[in-house]
């Protein structure tokens, strides 16, 4: 491959060129009768100046302009003619008769269009004569090649594939944009458009184009398909005269093989064409589209790209936007805006998408002006978006209020699953149907009457309701405003009975299907990270967890969601820092979302997290608020169960026996409701027997079994795991560990454990502080510097409890003490739970 920058183009060539010019400096003197061929910019010219420079430095002289008819021609010299396709017929013709004479060098390059009939002729003379160079554009290897004699640039790969991409390889343009390229600083990245000089480049290209080509141009650079009768009206012309247009516009190099013009010339038509043209084609491009229903948004899209969507018609714009919506809210935004600014009244699509692209702000706004300026209609449209918002946001009785005064059959389902979620009543009758029976209008009264079922019904019923109206909306839920998917209310009562497997199957339909864009997407990832947590898979949980809030801002339900998993993964993993530094954030999401029944998972989590901390207090007035709110709704077991479970767990770590029992009580009063229930209420009175002092190994191994297969996991681990260390049977202990480590899909090699007595699992004060800061996995020496003594004493304590737990290596100890540290309350001093009274 050889590489030359002699003139106006790159010249990086194939093995034929550059044979060719080895042979002209071996053998100067040999004949040649050469067409070179190729659309403009790919280096015709270059290649003639190459070969005249190779016949220069052999002593023979070059000539450059086509002799008259009647003179004569030294045949011992050299003829090289470029831009053969612009000369008149009598100039061909005698170039025509110099190679059939056979006596004379020559080289003619020329475009492959126009063909008068004279060239034709002359092509045809060459073709028999001599032989033909055909000039191709880059290849990708070609492209490297050049790059990689450019300082600076070198063969990054990345850097390659975007000059090849942007230019097509033709070599004039990949020279033009390495050019403007020399300059830019490695560290800032690969660019992601070429530099505004190197589009001006293209500017005498364009200028010298005639007006149907340039229009040809303008058309092909919007990026849309076009057929040859897409064609037609454009340009006013018929099919033939179009095939001489698109024959023009490659020749000049502009418009690639593939019959569409590269980025670069893309970017060049759009920006530098006269307005006037720019506006015209698109104007009838936009008419075609809507008139044959075809879409839009390709054209909108590369207008914007160029930066000169502002010419687009408001209409275009407003189909543009529809087409938007359900993959591209935010763009959807935009759009709306811009045709409303043209005059469109698209203000109520404009909150609508703003709203599915999760700008809570900007969709308010919008519909509270539209509130009071607007049509009926548009009135009615910018209340559900109000509505919509504000019950994302937490302020349910101002959406349901919002929801009942838009109207109509949607809006009254929504507004009366906003009244079950926070007890109130629903004395609204159901409006008459005057709608199409859409849908999204389907779904929204069957979620309705899913909750309405969880409440009043059996889980069963309320579930299958629930993942039906899910199913509604997956064809094309993109678009669909709502204040509450139904696919996160189906998890979360999948989630309160423990069809766990159900649960993640909804969501992750509803993630694939992506039911209520971008504003909904969080809510479904925190939920399957809930169940991640749920069934003891942490660190699935966290990542899932991040993956829903990262780079996201969060409205006050979601973040309360994910306040109650910071919280439930750092409880689970015995990080008692973490669970300090988050707490103030959980205090501030609990503030921020009242209660309803579809926050008292994170609620009940927080409450844990509270017990933990010694804080729970502060979460006093919320928690009575849920149970005022189940009672309210005549307290329904689905909604309830999961409450006292955690309430349960709070009492055990608040060291508060009263409260336990009577959350005891409550699961066994509901066991009837459901096998989640019973499996609930059954391990919450074993759990209790075992904080008394009773360990029965056969059935808190049944108890734990059963919570995991509920799909409580890491619950059932640590019942098994808490009954271990507070029996005094060895063998009891060791089954016991061994069934917490299976519960908790740990390997033996991570979790065996020598089991002693449970008096030797007791912990004084001192001990538990220094194997709280060695689970957090600090060092002795920070450890010493926390607790103001030595590293020696730090190792010192390590080394007892290691003796006294009988563990084997510092693993089995870590182990061990992430079980004992679970249960704050047991301590030197901790003693067993008094009976109940009842007892």
């Amino acid at each position: 491959m050889m590489t030359s920058t002699v003139a106006e183009s790159p010249l990086v060539l194939d093995a034929e060129p550059t044979d060719l010019l080895d042979a002209i400096t071996t053998a100067p003197a040999a004949p040649l009768a050469l067409g070179v061929t190729g659309p403009g910019g790919h280096g015709r010219t270059t290649y003639l100046q190459e070969l005249a420079g190779r016949y220069a430095r052999a002593g023979v002289t070059v000539h450059t302009e086509v002799p008259a008819a009647d003179d004569a021609y030294d045949p011992n010299t050299v003829l090289l003619v470029d831009d053969a396709h612009l000369l008149d017929a009598a100039r061909l013709r005698t170039l025509r008769r110099l190679v059939t004479d056979r006596r004379h060098r020559i080289a003619i390059s020329y475009r492959p269009w126009p063909r008068p009939a004279a060239l034709v002729e002359l092509i045809d003379t060459l073709r028999r004569d001599g032989r033909q160079l055909l000039l191709t554009p880059f290849t990708r290897a070609r492209t490297a090649a050049y790059l990689a004699a450019v300082p600076r640039l070198g063969r990054r790969p990345e850097l390659v594939d975007f000059v090849h991409t942007q230019t097509g390889g033709v070599p004039r343009h990949v020279g033009w944009l390495v050019d403007g390229l020399r300059e830019h600083d490695p560290a800032a990245g690969i660019p992601t458009e070429p530099p505004r000089q190197v589009v001006l480049h293209l500017g005498p290209d364009l200028e010298h184009l005639t007006t149907d080509v340039r229009r040809l141009l303008i058309a092909l650079a919007a990026d849309v398909p076009l057929s040859v009768e897409a064609l037609r009206p454009l340009l006013n012309r018929e099919p033939a005269e179009i095939d001489d247009l698109v024959a023009e516009a490659r020749a000049t190099g502009l418009l690639g093989v593939d019959g569409r013009p590269t980025p670069l010339v893309g970017r060049a038509v759009t920006a530098l064409s006269p307005a006037a043209d720019r506006t015209a084609v698109w104007h009838l491009l936009s008419d075609l589209a809507l008139s044959r229903g075809a879409p839009v948004l390709p054209l909108v899209r590369s207008l914007l790209a160029a930066g000169v969507a502002g010419d687009c018609p408001a209409a275009t714009l407003e189909a543009a936007a529809e087409e938007a919506l359900g993959d591209e809210p935010g763009l959807a935004a935009r759009l709306f805006a811009a045709a409303a600014a043209a005059g469109r009244p698209t203000g109520g699509r404009q909150a609508v998408a703003a709203a599915l692209a999760g700008d809570l702000d900007l969709a308010l706004r919008l519909a509270d002006r539209l509130l009071t300026t607007a049509t009926p209609p548009v009135r009615a449209q910018a209340a559900l978006v109000a509505a919509t918002a504000l019950a994302h946001r937490g302020q349910t009785d101002r959406s349901v209020e919002l929801y009942r005064w838009s109207g109509g059959a949607t809006a009254h389902a929504f507004a009366t699953v906003g009244a079950l979620a926070t007890g109130r009543a629903i004395d609204h009758p159901e409006p008459a149907q005057e709608s199409p029976p859409t849908l999204p209008a389907g779904a929204a009264r069957l979620m309705a009457d899913g909750v309405r079922e969880s409440i009043q019904g059996t889980p069963s019923a309320a579930l299958s309701t629930l993942v039906q109206a899910a199913a509604l909306l997956e064809p094309d839920g993109r678009a669909v405003l709502l204040p509450d998917s139904p696919a996160a209310l189906a998890a979360l009562t999948a989630v309160h009975c423990g069809e766990l497997d159900i649960a993640e199957r909804v969501l992750d339909r509803a993630l694939a299907s992506g039911i209520g864009g971008r504003l909904l997407t969080g809510r479904h990832r925190l939920l399957r990270a809930w169940i991640l947590m749920t069934r003891g898979r942490i660190a699935a949980a966290g990542e899932q967890l991040t993956e829903a809030t990262v780079d996201v801002g969060l409205e006050s339900r979601d973040r309360l969601f994910a306040a109650g998993l910071t919280m439930g993964i750092a409880r689970r993993t015995s990080d008692l820092a973490a669970l300090q530094r988050g707490w103030v954030s959980a205090l501030e999401a609990v503030v921020r979302h009242p209660v309803d029944l579809f926050t008292l998972l994170p609620l009940g989590e927080l409450a844990i997290a509270g017990a933990r901390l010694g804080d729970l207090g502060r979460l006093t007035p919320y928690l009575r608020a849920a149970h005022e709110l189940l009672g309210r709704l005549d307290d329904p077991p689905l909604w309830g169960t999961p409450l006292h479970w955690s309430g349960l767990h709070a009492a055990i770590l608040s060291d508060t026996p009263a409260a336990a029992d009577e959350h005891v009580s409550a699961l066994v009063a509901a066991a009837d409701h459901s096998r989640y229930a019973a499996v609930v209420a059954a391990a919450a009175e074993c759990w209790l027997e075992v904080l008394r002092g009773t360990v029965d190994p056969v059935r808190v191994e049944a108890a734990a079994r059963g919570l995991h297969d509920t799909g409580l996991c890491w619950d059932g681990a640590r019942l098994a795991g808490q009954a271990a260390i507070r029996t005094a049977d060895r063998r009891a202990m060791t089954t016991l560990l061994d069934c917490a480590r299976a519960l908790q899909g740990r390997s033996a090699a991570e979790d065996r454990r020598s089991a002693a007595g449970s008096v030797s699992h007791r912990l004084s004060e001192r001990e538990r502080e220094v194997a709280e800061l060695v689970v957090a996995g600090l060092t002795y020496r920070e450890i010493g510097d926390r607790l103001f003594i030595s590293a020696k004493t730090v190792e010192h304590h390590v080394a007892r409890m290691r003796a006294r737990l009988d563990c084997a290596n510092r693993t089995d100890l870590l182990a061990l003490l992430r079980t004992i540290l679970a249960d704050p309350s047991h301590t030197t001093n901790g003693q067993p739970w008094p009976r109940r009274a009842a007892d």
